[in-house]
């Protein structure tokens, strides 16, 4: 059955009005008609079982059923990325969102190439919230992980909530390449660095550097605050394969890539 993603508020009493775009695509596209059944999801795990009614301008039908849809993993994964440049970021988040990530923040940091006016960092926010319902729709997932608006990395460190283990990546950490220079003594591997379990629902944070790596002064910053500085082997990862090859390790551990 066609599967089609609609904001919470657009169900009421029992009926279904698609957006501008997802109506598009179900009338032009698909080029469904009155009678049509389809799957719409509310990005907060629940399918609905809808019949369609008007296929006009607005798509309309009518709710037949819902149910609760199980696709999300016990492992709570955020992944704070630096934002690299070009159209990186869309990637990431499509991988993070195919993965299983909770939540996706975007930060500034030192080496961040990319620099725009508050107000169009937000258009990209938003544009990256709609590759991640895209994806999110193209993978089964029944939520959709917020995007947040790009802020610098020290106001995230300030602010962070807690979790049961805070990751950062770094090219200077033990067991890494020497893009990062010396390596920092309190660095270590991942496998070093992750426990044997993690309780049901655990929260990860993972923070991923820009193209040049993060600087020496903001992982010092981490750390004081808790974070566990690591590396992942010989070799240097590009900053669009850093975050999803991790993510992928700690749902095979934690999660449910089993």
């Amino acid at each position: 059955m066609r599967r089609f993603t609609i904001a919470p508020d657009r169900i009421r009493d029992g009926r279904v009005a698609f957006d501008r775009a997802e109506s598009r695509h179900l009338r032009r596209v698909l080029r469904l008609k009155p009678g049509d059944t389809v799957i719409a999801a509310d990005g907060a795990g629940h399918d609905f079982t809808v019949r369609l009614e008007d296929v006009g301008e607005t798509v309309t039908g009518t709710v037949l059923g819902v149910a609760r849809r199980d696709a999300e993993s016990p492992l709570r994964i955020t992944l704070v990325q630096s934002v690299p440049k070009g159209d990186k970021m869309e990637a990431i988040v499509r991988a993070a969102t195919e993965l299983g990530v909770a939540r996706v923040v975007p930060v500034t940091t030192e080496r961040t190439i990319v620099t725009l006016e508050p107000g169009r960092w937000r258009e990209r926010a938003r544009r990256w919230q709609r590759v991640a319902k895209e994806a999110a729709k193209q993978c089964g997932r029944g939520v959709i992980p917020p995007v947040d608006v790009p802020r610098p990395l020290g106001e995230f460190l300030a602010l962070d909530e807690p979790a049961e283990l805070r990751l950062c990546l770094w090219e200077g950490a033990a067991g890494q390449g020497q893009g990062g220079g010396q390596a920092l003594p309190f660095g270590t591997t991942l496998t070093q660095s992750l426990p044997p379990t993690l309780p049901q629902g655990a929260s990860i944070h993972l923070l991923i550097g820009p193209e040049g790596g993060l600087s020496r002064q903001e992982v010092e910053s981490g750390r004081a605050v808790g974070w566990r500085v690591i590396g992942v082997g010989p070799r240097i990862l590009r900053t669009e394969t850093a975050g999803p090859a991790i993510i992928a390790v700690l749902q095979s551990k934690f999660g449910d890539m089993d």
